[in-house]
């Protein structure tokens, strides 16, 4: 839950930039593609690397009405900060913070009857009534509970509900392969989630919320949108997938950039090894620029070698290794001053790499780029508050 206030005065190491105007005006364009239904601002993983509380404040004022996270302390931190509204969240291991959850009036997601029954005695303790959503694992095999035990955790569910220890306040599932266009298993698992729904409502389950669609999903797929849409990467700027489209393509602009000082330029000749392992040698005399950044910070040691850098104007390539703390490019007798700003990757207006590319540069997605950058770097927000 990281959070800088202001902006500092001191030259920074390296800062992730937060543009929470972006990220504002990316929520009211997904907004506007879900036309009828909720949207619920995804924050886990604190805010996939741009800050959770920043961005779900942001989300809020922009119009989303929904927060979600992946584990319960994700969420009993943000209302702990006094963020209001609901609040989902759905990765639970026995034994969790049911009883903080009840108390803090989250919703919690429910897989199976352990979570079912382990929410319900902290029902009976603390004398609260549990808001609760059922998750369908409709094809992706991961969380969820499977379409043979879903009339089993209903009837339980209703049974609890009757008593007065639980609200089934929703009904859910997640796509396996909404950002592959045109994948069948996308029409399998809409068609077994309406299924699932149908039995669950003709049980007597009445839902305050139907939600499958993910951020692919809530900009390709609007059959999908039922009562709530779960935007995640999107929120921040970022396409799901290069093949549905740019973030330009659905009027999305990244919200972060990273960039970093750097720390050294110096002459070297010929032949000259570079970092670890002197997998990069120059070919000839050249200048180095080293970039004090590594993967303690989250970048990629996948980078080594190819990892796109903007300096001075130019655009750099990852010379050699990426190190803990730090890497060099190769600036090709370019002699920029130390102290000056190398931009990894933005939205892509000054010319300079985005999160997409980096990930094509380390055979990864975009979500892994932004999330794994680490705590040593500081989120500095600008655009924090509305022009009006």
């Amino acid at each position: 839950m990281s959070e800088t206030a202001t902006v500092p005065t001191a030259p920074l190491r390296a800062r992730a930039e937060i543009d929470l105007g972006a990220l504002r005006a990316n929520v009211r364009a997904l907004r506007a593609r879900a036309k009828d239904a909720a949207l619920m601002a995804v924050v886990k993983s604190d805010g996939y690397g741009h800050g959770a509380l920043p961005c779900a404040r942001a989300a809020l004022a922009a119009g989303a009405t929904w927060l979600g996270t992946a584990t319960p302390e994700e969420a009993l931190a943000l209302r702990a900060a006094g963020l209001p509204g609901p609040i989902l969240c759905w990765l639970w291991v026995p034994g969790g913070p049911w009883r903080q959850a009840l108390e803090a009036d989250l919703d919690v997601s429910l897989s199976g009857l352990w979570a079912l029954r382990e929410v319900v005695a902290a029902a009976r303790e603390t004398g609260r009534t549990a808001r609760v959503q059922l998750k369908a694992d409709t094809g992706l095999g991961r969380n969820g509970c499977q379409p043979a035990d879903w009339p089993e955790l209903v009837a339980e569910a209703l049974r609890a509900e009757a008593e007065g220890l639980v609200r089934v306040t929703g009904l859910w599932s997640h796509f396996a392969c909404a950002d592959e266009p045109g994948h069948p298993s996308i029409a399998a698992q809409l068609d077994r989630f309406r299924q699932m729904l149908a039995y669950a409502e003709e049980q007597g389950v009445r839902p305050e919320v139907r939600h499958i669609a993910n951020s692919p999903a809530t900009l390709t797929l609007p059959e999908t949108h039922f009562d709530l849409v779960r935007t995640g990467i999107a929120m921040y700027g970022i396409s799901p997938s290069p093949e549905l489209g740019t973030p330009a393509d659905f009027g999305l602009r990244p919200a972060m950039t990273l960039s970093a000082s750097l720390a050294l330029v110096k002459h070297v000749p010929g032949g000259h090894g570079v970092s670890y392992g002197h997998h990069y040698v120059t070919p000839g005399e050249t200048t180095l620029g080293l970039v004090p950044v590594g993967y303690a910070d989250g970048i990629p040691r996948h980078a080594s070698g190819t990892g796109p850098v903007l300096v001075d104007g130019k655009w750099r390539t990852v010379a050699g290794r990426v190190a803990m703390d730090q890497f060099v490019v190769d600036l090709g007798g370019d002699e920029p001053p130390v102290g000056a700003e190398a931009v990894l990757f933005g939205p892509g207006d000054r010319g300079e790499p985005t999160a997409e590319d980096w990930a094509q540069a380390c055979g990864t997605i975009a979500y892994e780029i932004v999330t794994r950058i680490g705590t040593r770097v500081p989120r500095v927000y600008v655009n924090g508050e509305e022009l009006g």
